[in-house]
């Protein structure tokens, strides 16, 4: 409700403004508001990782790991006391182990659609930043309080939800909902600023152009963020 319109000028409040330091380009910088923002309440509200690398260790999954919001999931995970398996396509398995995967699976494989770890780990959480993956394919995956936290939430998510609240199971599935917070983009900012955490770059389109860009974000397969400029 707080976001943008691909507009030349927006107003923003100011509690929700962090200057943005010369270490980082403006191109860098306009990744950081959405995609990281969201990975980090994901990981710190929902999964409960600490980012810190205090606590116990947790095992994730982080699905498309090279997307917009994945790519940050993954490098603030590995933050925190965490070991993550991601999955991606095959043209972006190496470029997310470079973020610091543990176990990399190509979704089109039989154990990458199947979410199943390499090692055979359960997930304390999942990071589910895309769609089409049922139920039924995250349950035997999930350690006993497992939880997939779903950026995306559709209906089928929404029933899902109300009918594990109301059995009481300790396996579920959460829609993601949360209000951005200056304090957190100021930490993010820090973090890249220390080279913990950096924005890819899928592309750039120059506001005229910004139906291209929408359509190449609806095509579902841009490694990083699209930026569109002024």
């Amino acid at each position: 409700m707080s976001g943008g319109g691909l507009a030349e000028f927006c107003v923003a409040k100011g509690s929700l403004t962090v200057p943005r330091p010369p270490e980082l380009s403006t191109v860098e910088a306009a990744g950081i508001p959405s995609g990281a923002l969201t990975a980090h309440v994901a990981l710190t509200q929902y999964a409960g990782v600490k980012l810190d690398g205090s606590g116990p260790q947790k095992t994730i999954l982080i699905t498309a790991a090279s997307g917009g919001v994945g790519h940050f999931a993954v490098q603030l995970a590995k933050l925190g006391n965490t070991h993550v398996t991601a999955t991606c396509g095959v043209r972006n398995l190496e470029l997310v182990k470079s973020l610091g995967a543990d176990e990399v699976l190509n979704y089109k494989t039989p154990d990458g659609a199947a979410l199943r770890s390499p090692s055979s780990r359960k997930y304390d959480a999942v990071i589910h930043c895309t769609t089409g993956i049922p139920w039924s394919i995250f349950e035997p995956n999930l350690s006993g309080n497992g939880k997939v936290i779903d950026l995306t939430p559709s209906v089928s998510t929404m029933m899902t939800f109300a009918l594990k609240k109301f059995t009481c199971s300790k396996k579920r599935i959460v829609p993601l909902l949360y209000s951005p917070k200056g304090e957190n983009l100021e930490y993010l900012v820090k973090l890249v600023k220390e080279g913990k955490l950096k924005t890819v770059v899928d592309s750039k389109y120059p506001l005229s152009k910004a139906e291209d860009a929408w359509a190449k974000s609806i095509d579902g397969h841009a490694t990083g963020k699209i930026v569109v400029e002024p």
